[in-house]
């Protein structure tokens, strides 16, 4: 008899029950969560807005994407293969085009529970049954082999599963249909995603293992830990635990080991956040979710010593993860650029994934202030306000080059967001014994199952705006229990947990609760919650009261990129500076050593903010030379609200110290002129920025390239504002070897726009230099004119980038 699925979006509850409708395995974890299902937003508040844009738009949007971008397609494609072997169609695309179709159905499934629809419903069904169509007899589903088995994707190898490590992601695409095979299942009781996951999953177990003649691989981009995981809960079939395990005990045991994929040890011995973000948050949110289920301890000690690694010296600020672009990879320990941060969208979620299960597994509010700072910064900024623009990086600061994308070619992202965001109401509450935790401030009704009893609570509040919570017990059948009120970190005067970020005022922020206007008192005991613990009755009210002033937070002083500086915040929100609420240089802005705040209201995309405003001076070289000093108002906005009113400088960390200021640079020929170009890109303004790289590996300024262009003739013009005399020219070429896709030029020269309008080379040169982190300086005969062209040969494998294009 078929029973529904009740867990929560993210993880599982104990009251799970299988498919075949018999009780489930324990979760595990000493913390149930509660589901999402039992908490409703509120509606037209700060989390409701987001909700309603992600089921009015972003869904919607991802769904018309997958049908644009040939996602259906592929599976419509296989399906053709699978009844006539002599149709065969080119493969294109990513290897994992498919998990976009999964993705959007499960934050799809995640909304119809709260917001019914039988359209969508239908719409899915429909999508569901091309995906079916496209599975091989024995459960494989592949589309990037299935399509052409001959000629596959690039990436896939010649035969199942000898790529899986490389790039094939055969196993990741598993662990995203299964992730929304269940979230359908609970939304709809029907069978129909479920039995195509369960279909793949038993092939996985079948051909992939360590036993002779079966694949002895371990997955390239994690995922299926966890899926495999929650399917364990979902049918209560032990083989799909032993595949999670299995994938986790022989990583860094296979042929390949390297720290991109964390395979460069075994998982119990690693201590250290390396390689690629994403990759490595969704094994250690593995780790743990195995270690719940099977009691294995050496893993929970790895997470913890990894977690430290990460909160001590490898978090941004806003919660973002992944220093660097090379390898979508985390840095070293205290690499910390901001504007070439990396900081992947899912990497955040994957931030959000591993603290939630940390605290389910050791019960500790730390884990909570990690996961509602990356939540209110480094997540949503991901997607705009209007649900409609996306970013993949999330820097911290920006010359204008960074623009949010309606969507991407490889759209892991914006398809992640989708199935994210409607899972937030599972993130709330939780319950343990007799315990009721309280994670995350927002306006909700929920009902709770305490021991076996139901408890409903309804919460009202305008956090993150204000500090002030009301929480009212509209119904209690359990009698007495604790109610545990996470007491933020920012409250407690403790940026994140460890040492490295400290606040640099003497702000002392407190917090009141009472219960029914009677002042509660105690401590707070070590856990990092405020604990009541008493009879409950209908219509008691608690009241929270956090003070909510801006604070200035500065680096452990190891994080060179943010050595003299302070970023401000006010309650979970970090705040930045932006072109479009400043009619100066943000780059160029010096704080107050003691600076003062003023709060106002006004509104991004239609949608209310909170502003902060403060007394700073701007530093600027006049024409000749002299350094001058302006009194400005600088003002700052949340830092997941940048980028909505259009491109153009950005900044979270400000200057504080004079060693760390940045003044405005007098203009020159270069950045007075119109730029144009052989291929347009929005970074195309770096090359006439004033900013130099440090050498060859500095990845803080801005740099524009022809990528993915190789094997070609492309160049760059600059049209003089007035008739010039140059003698020179110095170029430095961006070069992202070994792991990007520019190396410095095969060959490049200059011409100027002669009398006639015409190009015409340069004369009297006596060599193009093309060395890399070096300025490579040309000087020429004279010449009069209106304009230059830089003109470069492109290697034949690679392209190639520019950081800065000078003229004199």
């Amino acid at each position: 008899m078929r029973k529904l699925i009740f867990a929560s979006a993210v993880l599982f509850c104990l009251s799970l029950l299988t498919v075949q409708g018999q009780k489930a395995p324990d979760a595990g974890y000493p913390i149930t969560p509660v589901p999402f299902t039992q908490v409703k937003v509120t509606p037209g508040t700060f989390w409701g807005q987001r909700l309603e844009a992600s089921r009015n738009v972003t869904i919607p949007l991802a769904f018309s994407k997958c049908e644009e971008t040939g996602r259906y397609t592929n599976f419509v494609n296989a399906a053709a293969h699978l009844q006539d072997p002599s149709k065969t169609f080119k493969v294109g695309g990513l290897s994992f085009d498919d998990t976009d179709p999964y993705k959007t159905i499960e934050g799809a499934s995640y909304l119809l529970q709260t917001y019914p629809d039988k359209k969508l419903v239908a719409y899915i069904d429909s999508v569901l049954d091309i995906i079916a169509a496209a599975q091989e007899p024995d459960g494989y589903l592949y589309t990037s082999r299935t399509q052409n088995p001959r000629k596959p994707h690039e990436w896939s190898g010649p035969k199942r599963w000898v790529k899986e490590e490389d790039l094939s992601h055969e196993l990741y695409n598993l662990g995203h249909m299964v992730e929304g095979a269940i979230a359908h299942y609970q939304a709809t009781g029907s069978r129909k995603f479920l039995d195509i996951a369960i279909r793949y999953a038993d092939c996985v177990v079948r051909e992939v293992g360590p036993n002779a003649g079966q694949a002895c691989v371990v997955p390239g981009h994690q995922i299926a830990e966890m899926a495999l995981a929650k399917l364990y809960l979902a049918t209560g079939e032990r083989k799909y635990l032993d595949e999670a395990k299995f994938f986790l005990d022989y990583r860094g045991k296979t042929t390949i080991k390297h720290d991109y994929s964390q395979a460069h040890q075994p998982v119990v011995e690693q201590s250290e956040a390396v390689g690629h973000a994403v990759r490595a948050a969704y094994m250690y949110a593995g780790m743990a979710d195995v270690a719940a289920l099977t009691g294995d301890s050496a893993y929970i000690r790895a997470i913890d010593r990894i977690w430290e690694n990460i909160v001590e010296k490898k978090l941004y600020i806003t919660g973002g993860i992944g220093a660097t672009s090379n390898g979508e990879a985390f840095g070293k320990n205290y690499e910390l650029p901001n504007m070439s941060a990396y900081c992947e969208t899912c990497a955040a979620i994957g931030n959000v994934y591993v603290n939630y299960r940390l605290f389910l597994l050791h019960g500790l509010s730390k884990y909570y202030d990690v996961l509602e700072r990356t939540l209110y910064n480094g997540l949503i900024s991901g997607v705009s306000l209007e649900g409609n623009g996306f970013f993949y990086p999330n820097p911290l600061e920006s010359m204008g080059q960074h623009q949010r994308q309606p969507w991407f070619g490889c759209a892991c992202c914006p398809s992640n967001i989708c199935r994210f965001i409607p899972s937030l109401p599972g993130y709330v509450y939780a319950v343990k014994d007799g315990s009721v935790y309280v994670n995350l401030y927002l306006s909700n009704e929920s009902e709770l199952d305490v021991l076996g009893k139901r408890v409903e609570l309804s919460q009202t509040t305008q956090y993150p705006w204000d500090g002030d919570i009301e929480l009212t017990v509209k119904k209690n059948n359990v009698g007495a229990f604790a109610l545990k009120l996470r007491i933020p970190g920012w409250v407690l005067g403790q940026v994140t947990p460890g040492s490295l970020y400290e606040y640099a005022d003497d702000v002392r922020p407190g917090y009141r609760v009472t219960v029914n206007g009677k002042k509660v008192s105690g401590e707070m005991s070590g856990d990092g919650y405020l604990t009541i613990d008493r009879k409950w009755r209908k219509g008691d009210v608690v009241r929270i009261h956090f003070e909510m002033q801006p604070r200035t937070v500065r680096a452990n002083r190891k994080v060179e990129a943010d050595r003299g500086m302070v970023c401000v915040e006010r309650g979970p929100l970090v705040y930045c500076s932006e072109w479009a609420d400043n009619d100066f240089d943000v780059m160029s802005v010096l704080m107050n050593q003691k600076p003062e705040f003023t709060i106002s209201n006004t509104t991004i995309a239609d949608t209310p903010i909170k502003m902060l405003s403060t007394n700073a001076q701007t530093l600027d070289f006049d024409k000749s030379g002299r350094l001058t000093v302006t009194d400005v108002e600088l003002r700052l906005i949340p830092y997941y609200a940048w980028c909505h009113r259009g491109s153009g400088k950005m900044r979270v960390w400000q200057a504080w110290d004079l060693s760390a200021t940045n003044p405005g640079q007098p203009a020159t020929l270069a950045s007075e002129s119109k730029i144009s170009t052989s291929y347009e890109s929005a970074s195309l303004g770096a090359i006439n920025d004033r900013l130099t790289p440090k050498d060859e590996n500095d990845r803080s300024i801005p740099y524009f390239h022809w990528w993915p262009k190789n094997k070609s003739t492309e160049w760059l013009a600059y049209e003089f504002p007035r008739q010039s005399h140059v003698q020179s020219a110095t170029v430095y070429w961006f070069d992202d070897g070994p792991w990007g896709g520019c190396r410095v030029p095969k060959s490049w020269r200059l011409l100027y726009k002669d009398a006639s309008g015409e190009w015409s080379p340069v004369t009297g040169v006596k060599t193009y230099p093309v060395t890399k982190g070096e300025p490579c300086t040309v000087a020429f005969d004279p010449v009069e004119t209106m304009g230059m062209k830089l003109e470069v040969t492109l290697p034949d494998d690679n392209s190639s980038g520019v950081f800065e294009w000078t003229v004199r």
